[in-house]
């Protein structure tokens, strides 16, 4: 039997599958794409988590975006951090192209153009549905983990939501949080006796923090309407996933927010979507370009939190593949949950990256049929080295792959194209509601006022009452009234927290109704 036979039969093994799976491309030996030999992601393993690794200029965003495609087609939804802004294309339809035709020829793949379901999502000032959350439904032990407070500082936020859970102030924004603080260290003090006392040097450094975070973009972050964990996973009529892309391009300079954003998300989605095991489609995959932003700059304890969600996550039906530069920009905690394995190419201008090279080629499969470390600089653009989680769980035969390209276009939308996405969405009509109701900086403001204006005795008539306790079956009742109405959805859920407490070992305070989104 000559060296091709023998790599064609254990390439046509290793990766028969008998469930649906997603083909990634054709295998190549000798720098030759071998017919009949398809390398393929079983689509029961896509939870498993990956990696999608390569210079700058291999591909590996067009693999990217096949792979949500791919995903799309059935009927798995998709989240992508965008953070170059450079995937918006997978709305609009591709165009002919005698490369792309000649390579799907090779793979054995009929390859036409097609455009996919796609929402626009914003953090910041990009255009998109806005993700937001209040700071209420972030909790006190994520809202410190993401100002970095210390012990003594972390008690006194967990004062600060015990008071206002106790006087009914609702949490929104960064004012409503910064505004008891300054009441309970000043006028309120006596307020907080039963509680404990809140000394001078933790608020200012708290303070301090606020205005940071601020800086980086928070106050867009913070407040109402939130978003909905289950909007990722909608489908089309015809049964398509929608492919969300939450544009990033002006947070590369904010890495502390970007990593909280994250957490929160990774968590909601935890929280939120039940059980589903191994067995069966993925619910969700989310896609986080540019990863080493989540890691930069990110704390001990934040790092270790996104960690122990992405070990969690997986039971959820829920997969999370990071795509970066080098295999280095992930820790090694991380790394090795990992199951597929995209490796395009690298470069090898100094001794320091001969070395990284040697290591990223230890991380594979062993095989007689490539020199790693010498064919990791040798690749092509929309070529890569492969290896997935097989249906049994273990790692299929290393592949120099010939990549598959996308369908849609491979290239960003205009703006005329992306105002014109974002006016038809469902979502975004919902999300983009500018409120600002009576929350904890205007009532408090208000009792100040009145102190020192005792002739007014009346309450304004536009302040809102604050949300009252509720039995439980009082409860369900309410939940009933609200499951269609988002902004009601956020009033319910803003006094209800406790999603972290599962993850970090402390118990919740209240049932988890809620959305960080």
């Amino acid at each position: 039997m000559s060296i091709e036979e023998k790599f064609k039969n254990i390439i046509t093994n290793g990766y028969h599958f008998s469930g649906s799976n997603i083909v990634l491309g054709a295998a190549v030996l000798d720098k030759k794409p071998l017919e009949n030999t398809q390398v393929k992601l079983p689509l029961s393993t896509v939870n498993r988590h990956g990696l999608i690794a390569g210079a700058t200029g291999t591909g590996k965003t067009k693999t990217l975006q096949y792979f949500a495609e791919s995903l799309s087609e059935n009927g798995v939804g998709v989240l992508m951090m965008d953070v170059k802004g450079d995937v918006s294309g997978l709305a609009k339809a591709g165009s002919e192209n005698p490369k792309i035709t000649e390579r799907h020829r090779l793979i054995g793949k009929e390859w036409k153009p097609q455009n996919f379901p796609v929402e626009l999502l914003t953090i910041s000032d990009e255009k998109g549905a806005r993700m937001r959350a209040t700071v209420s439904e972030f909790g006190p032990v994520l809202f410190s983990k993401m100002l970095e407070l210390n012990d003594n500082q972390a008690g006194v936020v967990s004062l600060i939501f015990k008071y206002c859970d106790d006087k009914q102030l609702p949490l929104l924004d960064i004012k409503d949080f910064r505004k008891v603080l300054q009441h309970l260290t000043t006028d309120g003090k006596d307020e907080i006796k039963d509680y404990g006392l809140i000394s001078t040097a933790s608020a200012g450094v708290i303070m301090r923090k606020l205005v940071e975070l601020e800086e980086q973009g928070a106050e867009k972050f913070f407040g109402e309407v939130s978003f909905e964990v289950e909007d990722l996973i909608r489908k089309t009529p015809d049964g398509k996933g929608y492919i969300n892309i939450i544009r990033l391009c002006d947070i590369q300079s904010k890495p502390k927010l970007f990593s909280t954003f994250m957490l929160c998300l990774l968590a909601e989605v935890y929280e939120k979507f039940p059980e589903s095991g191994d067995k069966g489609l993925p619910k969700l995959v989310i896609f986080i370009d540019e990863a080493h932003l989540i890691f930069r700059e990110a704390s001990k304890a934040l790092l270790e939190q996104i960690e122990t969600i992405i070990k969690l996550i997986r039971s959820k039906g829920v997969g999370i593949y990071f795509c970066t530069q080098s295999p280095d920009d992930i820790p090694e905690e991380i790394l090795g949950q990992l199951g597929l394995k995209i490796q395009h190419a690298l470069r090898a201008f100094t001794a320091k990256d001969r070395k990284a090279i040697n290591l990223v080629a230890q991380n594979y499969p062993l095989t007689e049929f490539y020199k790693v470390d010498t064919l990791l600089t040798e690749l092509g653009i929309g070529e890569a080295l492969v290896t997935v989680l097989g249906e049994n769980g273990a790692p299929t035969p290393l592949a120099h792959t010939l990549m598959c390209a996308p369908s849609s276009r491979m290239d960003i939308l205009t703006t005329a194209e992306q105002d014109e996405l974002i006016q038809r969405s469902e979502i975004a009509a919902i999300y983009n509601q500018t409120v600002d109701r009576v929350s904890a900086y205007e009532m408090l403001s208000n009792k100040i006022q009145q102190q020192t204006e005792p002739e007014i005795i009346e309450q304004p008539k536009q302040v809102q009452q604050p949300v009252q306790r509720t039995s439980a079956k009082q409860e369900k009742s309410m939940i009933e009234q609200i499951s269609s109405n988002p902004l009601a959805k956020t009033l319910f859920r803003e006094v209800t927290r406790g999603l972290l407490g599962v993850l970090i070992g402390k118990p919740q305070r209240r049932s988890s109704r809620n959305s960080f989104f």
